[in-house]
């Protein structure tokens, strides 16, 4: 029957929504073990995150022009199943590398422990970071995220439509809410799947954990990455079976409702032209959106749609950033693992992202705001939440001290980095090596050899040095002069970050029900194509590239390939690193308040005011307000429009 198909359809695209946001989460999550694990800077595991992007805009296009022509179920199923195989191939080089070789001995000289007789060789914290030869293995993760791209592409677009042609009035936002709001489970479980992984030895089930001298909150700690991996596959496949089942198309629901007249005499600011609804829906012709006097440049030429395009960038570029290096940032700012990170982002992503679609539906609903009032709403929650992340990321955490990099070795701070000192200049360390050590003076030292150890006692992750003699420097006589594995615990910051994700999804739903009222029926699905096109063409593509080539310039002491080239990065500035995010938060709240402004402010005494999905076009010069309506026309005449009188109303027939 139609109820069942039209059921199945619902739970089928929930399932689909599920999968894609548990694997794109879950590739965020899992960014940081993925960039050590092929010892990559954070530029180039920009690239990787982008591919995503780069495969969705390579087909978004034709996904929007074929879509009303082609079976859309069947074109879904086929793009969870490119979803899963792009997932599948990104585990491929985690079969192909093979285990990442650990070796564990009594001897204090695995770990670079001074001794002048020592020369410059190879130590067993290199085997530690000898990940492969093979260094362009990172290029099958690439590849399955553009798949993971391409395939995503018709889930949304398709599906929303789908619902929108048999759904009526009434119960199409109702069905697409229930969609979306169920997806956000995925979103969440996928950072909570990517906290269990990367807690994870990588190499789980191979090697003898106990043998491990670093944990989790280890700077070279690389978690079992590709378990999370095989999951999402999985989960993407099953998403595609329900969609083989369902037909062409779906009737439409009967509409219940009694056809008002428009009495174009009376038109005031609180009509809402949703209700009203053209006989004919015609199809965007793809033809017709190049050419001059097409609807794309009537889009186009709709100034507030034009300030949420811009919003849209800018909100991409953020959150894109936000979302890839966050965790990252987490572990170097707040000295939490990155197990512990991603765990607080996914436990705290669920509950407000449904707290603020339903708050943003509820509110809109209670006062019947239109989209002036919608674009107020979204203005004042997000600068609510600037403020609140402004906060956050100004939280003052001290930087890890580290001998030689961000302070002296008498402790004192210090911008000239000499990491060889008197005390060590006769132990022969590698300068290229990053194996850490906590001196009881609450210092750190790259190693025990930079720390001037002689001797050790222990062994694996109980080794203990002694007779250290950069730690005389500063001695007050209180210091025993020894030093445990592992860089030094600072004071835990991890209660001052949670609450600023709060506010951050309050106004999501009400901006996206703004863009669909601001646009008529029949440029609806394109608005919506055009601006998911535009923001992740100039958002979601170049953000994670340049804010990792600018993370890069943040770091303070890179790791080592097998082969000698630069590795991932192990230590950071924080403070700069924490500059990066406030400067783009920053920017996008300037333009947000700025466009805002724009779209209730024009031209000084006029307010540019969008309405009604019946509405297709409209702007302000001085007093006149122009509009267009589907298929109506406007002749002159006096209204009312959110206080704000204008002498006259031009209309266009179309």
């Amino acid at each position: 029957t139609n109820i069942a198909c039209s059921g199945l359809f619902l739970g089928a695209l929930a399932f689909s929504f599920f999968a894609k946001g548990l694997s794109g989460s879950y590739v965020k999550s899992i960014s940081t073990q993925i960039e050590r694990r092929f010892e990559i800077p954070s530029s180039l595991l920009g690239i990787i995150e982008g591919s995503f992007e780069l495969g969705n805009l390579m087909v978004m296009i034709l996904v929007s022009y074929l879509g009303p022509k082609v079976h859309r179920p069947k074109v879904i199923a086929v793009g969870c199943l490119i979803m899963s195989l792009g997932t599948f191939l990104s585990v491929m080089p985690h079969f192909l590398m093979g285990r990442i070789s650990i070796s564990v001995n009594n001897s204090s000289t695995s770990f670079s422990a001074c001794s002048p007789t020592l020369s410059l060789h190879p130590s067993a914290s290199d085997d530690m970071e000898a990940k492969t030869a093979n260094s362009y293995l990172w290029m099958f993760v690439l590849m399955g995220n553009l798949l993971r791209g391409i395939g995503e592409a018709p889930v949304i677009p398709l599906g929303i439509s789908y619902i929108d042609d048999f759904a009526k009035e009434e119960n199409s936002a109702f069905y697409i809410g229930m969609v979306r709001t169920t997806g956000m489970v995925g979103p969440t479980l996928g950072y909570l799947l990517g906290a269990f992984c990367a807690s994870l030895w990588v190499d789980i089930g191979i090697v003898d954990l106990d043998s491990l001298t670093i944990n989790p909150k280890d700077t070279r700690w690389v978690g079992a990455w590709w378990i999370g991996f095989l999951i999402c596959g999985i989960a993407n496949f099953l998403s595609s079976l329900p969609f083989w089942f369902l037909p062409y198309s779906l009737p439409k629901e009967e509409e219940k409702r009694n056809t008002k007249e428009l009495n174009i005499s009376s038109v005031t600011a609180q009509v809402d032209y949703s209700a009203v609804e053209p006989q004919i829906q015609p199809k965007l012709k793809f033809s017709k959106a190049v050419k001059g006097d097409s609807i794309f440049l009537k889009l186009l030429g709709n100034p507030t749609f034009l300030v949420f395009l811009l919003l849209t960038i800018f909100q991409y570029n953020f959150m894109v950033a936000l979302g890839t290096y966050e965790p990252k940032f987490m572990e170097q700012q707040f000295n939490v693992s990155l197990s512990n990170a991603i765990f607080l982002i996914g436990v705290i992503l669920l509950p407000t992202a449904v707290l603020g679609m339903f708050l943003g539906s509820f509110i809109t609903k209670k006062f019947k705001w239109l989209v002036t009032g919608m674009a107020k709403f979204s203005c004042i929650t997000s600068i609510i939440s600037y403020l609140l992340s402004l906060l956050y990321f100004m939280s003052d955490c001290e930087m890890l001290h580290v001998a030689g990099l961000t302070v002296s070795y008498s402790g004192f701070v210090c911008f000239l980095h000499h990491l060889i000192a008197s005390c060590n200049s006769d132990c022969n360390c590698m300068l290229n090596q990053w194996d850490p050590v906590c001196g009881d003076n609450g210092i750190t030292y790259m190693t025990a050899c930079f720390a001037g150890c002689k001797s050790s006692t222990g062994s694996g992750k109980n080794m203990v040095f002694h007779n250290c003699s950069c730690m005389d420097i500063q001695s007050s006589g209180l210091s025993n002069f020894s030093a445990v594995l592992g860089q030094c615990q600072r004071e835990s910051c991890t209660n001052k970050f949670p609450y600023f994700l709060v506010l951050l999804t309050v106004n999501a739903f009400t901006y996206f029900i703004t863009v669909f009222r601001i646009i008529s029926p029949d440029l609806k699905s394109f608005a919506v194509g055009t601006e998911t096109l535009i923001g992740r063409l100039l958002g979601g593509l170049p953000a994670p590239i340049y804010f990792g080539a600018l993370i890069d310039q943040t770091c303070l002491k890179w790791g080592t390939k097998s082969c000698g080239g630069l590795g991932s990065c192990r230590v950071y500035d924080t403070k700069q690193f924490s500059l990066a995010f406030q400067a783009l938060l920053t920017i996008k709240y300037v333009f947000h308040v700025a466009l805002i402004s724009f779209s209730s402010a024009s031209g000084g005494n006029s307010r540019v005011v969008l309405d009604f999905r019946g509405l297709k076009y409209l702007w302000c010069t001085g007093n006149t307000l122009h509009v267009v309506l589907q298929n109506i026309a406007l002749q002159s005449c006096s209204c009312f429009i959110q206080n704000h009188f204008y002498s006259t109303i031009e209309g266009m027939h179309t």
